[in-house]
């Protein structure tokens, strides 16, 4: 069994959490750069995470504020699955990606460190990405900066 060790995320759950949602926050600041977000749809957008698993950890989010994914209209749902494909493909494309994981954590229990606004993760995954550092030397590689990822992914979204 594979599992997703991520030791740095506590410097996220410990961290003083601002007012608002970052969901509902965000799209409304027109510096996409800025607000790392890739992908304006009708009714989703597609963002990088500030605090990735593994480089190009990007979050997919419904523009309307709703924890609970059966609030959403059947043309949201589906818009998230094209924009999580095409992510998907991108970042084959782009960073090599050779398999990812996909989902979404439902409530604090689920794991939710946002549980107000419903957000589906996108993980790209590699063959042996899980090394020892995180593990022995509480150490995540991180291989690229989150600007440099965006401006690496950016013109391919712009393409959607």
């Amino acid at each position: 069994m594979d599992r997703l060790w991520a030791p740095w995320r506590i410097e996220y759950i410990r961290s003083i959490k601002e007012d608002g949602c970052i969901f509902c926050d965000k799209p409304e600041n027109t510096d996409d750069r800025e607000m790392l977000i890739l992908h304006r749809g009708k009714n989703v957008f597609v963002m990088m995470n500030l605090y990735p698993y593994n480089n190009g950890h990007l979050l997919i989010a419904p523009y309307s504020h709703t924890d609970n994914s059966n609030d959403l209209a059947a043309e949201d749902r589906g818009e998230i699955m094209e924009l999580a494909d095409a992510s998907m493909e991108i970042m084959k494309k782009t960073m090599n990606a050779e398999g990812f994981n996909f989902g979404a954590n439902i409530g604090r229990s689920g794991g939710a460190g946002i549980e107000e606004h419903i957000h589906f993760h996108v993980v790209p995954r590699w063959q042996g990405d899980t090394n020892f550092m995180p593990v022995v030397g509480y150490t995540k590689v991180q291989v690229d900066g989150l600007k440099e990822a965006y401006d690496n992914l950016k013109p391919h979204f712009d393409k959607l």
